[in-house]
């Protein structure tokens, strides 16, 4: 022993002598499995939904949440934000954001201990493909920290100020079947990469993070605030999508798919995202120009034998149908009250049929179009146009859609041999985004079809409640999302 110790006072004395370095090794952080302080957790105040940013500095790197009074703050060090709050206001229990791993402080040591779980799971939820199989076949009620009974699927979104435009859009997605499937995986999109300067994927991010917590079976709450969803929402769409500011769910509905397409490096093949793979359906759009009304028939029959006056089509993709509403009446009843006008749903798919002719009319030119529907996607998004802008206001549409909630035959509006290429075109609703109120200042909600009890319900925000199937025929549906009966991969048609 003597001989050794001589041998390493050598070392240190003779560094010249010596060529080999002296390492030094850091010490590992303590980690303990017995803290006295787990006892002062408050589970009841713990949030992260909201952006992971420090409530004293605002900056996003090495925060830590206290798991006593719920607040953000950055480091852990001495004289940082998270160690002096530690020591004013006794809080000792920290969890690194990133890393999902808890410490006490001010002793600065990790603490280990398996009751602290529940805490990781809500912060990141995770579901393996076991539990993915079963959430639309068993009916499992939830109960948060307050004592709220929920569902899964079924939680009310926070309205921020006026973003219920957005709310509706996500619960309708989040009940998308394959959608849902997909995002629930993190797996599935965590290894995307994208070019330089290409924000979007922080919107496939956040998404999928909203679809985890809207699932999540062991919330501490009963409701989910979209703030991290919304705030991808305004950085990616360069704010033409606000928080603050009412906006319409088709235009929002329209940008969020595609952007998301093009985050997952979706490309024009029907099958390179699961967006396309979901939504995308094809349709030929016929065209022909209308002479001119001035011109005599001889005139007429001259120009219809031009090439120019021949009837053209193309084939187009789609990833939602837009179906006119027949005009309102314009007088009253005899008992001078507004008659509330109804139409069929069948009689809106019509105009998709390949037969039905409607005029459109530009600076110059007058055309006829034809819209002939050959490929069903799996899920139909339809929107009901309600809204018409005019010079000085808008005007919305409050007729009545009749239809039936389960068994409607898309069939009925294709051709002969394109229905005989498709397996199944019989499809249920499966989500109803309703608006309420004046064009401008009106409100949003949405139906939604819970699969694993087969009972309907309706969220406003963070207002959930059952509702019977039969009112929601009467209400003025604005974009509607329809399933296929038989939903399996052999109904895909490339």
């Amino acid at each position: 022993m003597g001989t050794e110790k001589g041998e390493i006072k050598r070392k240190h004395e003779d560094v010249d002598d010596e060529e080999e370095p002296i390492v030094k090794i850091r010490e590992p952080i303590v980690q303990s499995r017995l803290c006295p302080y787990l006892d002062t957790i408050n589970r009841t105040v713990l949030d992260f939904d909201f952006e992971k940013l420090c409530s004293v500095s605002l900056t996003r790197i090495n925060v830590y949440a206290c798991l006593v009074c719920g607040k953000y703050f950055q480091g852990r060090g001495p004289s940082t934000h998270a160690y002096l709050h530690s020591v004013g206001e006794g809080h000792h229990v920290f969890l690194n954001l990133h890393t999902l791993r808890f410490y006490c402080l001010p002793d600065n040591y990790e603490i280990i201990d398996s009751s602290l779980d529940d805490i990781k799971y809500v912060l990141n939820p995770t579901f393996k493909k076991a539990n993915i199989a079963v959430l639309d076949i068993t009916d499992k009620v939830s109960r948060a920290c307050d004592g709220t009974l929920y569902r899964p699927g079924v939680v009310g979104l926070n309205n921020i100020k006026a973003n219920d435009y957005c709310n509706v859009v996500l619960q309708a997605l989040s009940h998308v079947v394959p959608l849902r499937d997909y995002f629930l995986r993190e797996c599935n999109y965590i290894g995307i990469k994208r070019p330089p300067g290409d924000n979007n994927v922080i919107l496939v991010q956040r998404f999928g993070e909203l679809i985890r917590k809207l699932w999540n079976p062991r919330n501490f709450k009963a409701h989910v605030s979209p703030h991290e969803m919304l705030q991808a929402v305004v950085l990616c769409s360069k704010k033409k999508f606000q928080i603050t500011s009412q906006g319409d769910p088709v235009e929002f509905l329209s940008w969020f798919l595609n952007a998301l397409h093009l985050a997952l490096n979706g490309t024009k093949k029907p099958t390179s995202s699961i967006i396309y793979k979901t939504f995308l359906g094809a349709m030929k759009i016929h065209s022909q120009l209308i002479p001119p009304i001035d011109a005599t028939d001889k005139e007429k029959d001259a120009l219809m034998m031009t090439a120019e006056y021949v009837e053209t089509y193309v084939d187009s993709p789609f990833l939602f149908l837009a179906a006119d509403l027949p005009p309102p009446p314009l007088f009253k009843d005899e008992f001078r009250e507004n008659i509330i006008p109804q139409v069929s749903l069948f009689t809106l798919l019509s105009q998709f049929n390949g037969v039905q002719q409607k005029e459109y009319k530009t600076y110059k030119e007058n055309f006829l179009k034809r819209f002939e529907l050959t490929r069903l996607p799996r899920y139909i998004i339809l929107n009901i146009k309600r809204f018409t802008k005019n010079t000085f206001f808008v005007e919305k549409n409050p007729t009545i859609i009749n239809f039936p909630i389960r068994g409607v035959d898309f069939g009925e509006i294709l051709s002969a041999d394109v229905r005989a290429k498709h397996g199944c075109t019989t499809y249920d609703l499966l989500a109803n985004i309703v608006h309420d109120g004046e064009p401008t200042k009106g409100t949003y909600r949405v139906h939604i079809l819970h699969k694993a009890t087969g009972k309907w319900f309706e969220m406003q925000d963070l207002h959930v409640t059952e509702i019977l199937p039969q009112m929601i025929t009467l209400t003025e549906a604005y974009i509607q999302i329809w399933e296929q009966s038989t939903v399996s991969s052999d109904v895909e048609m490339s």
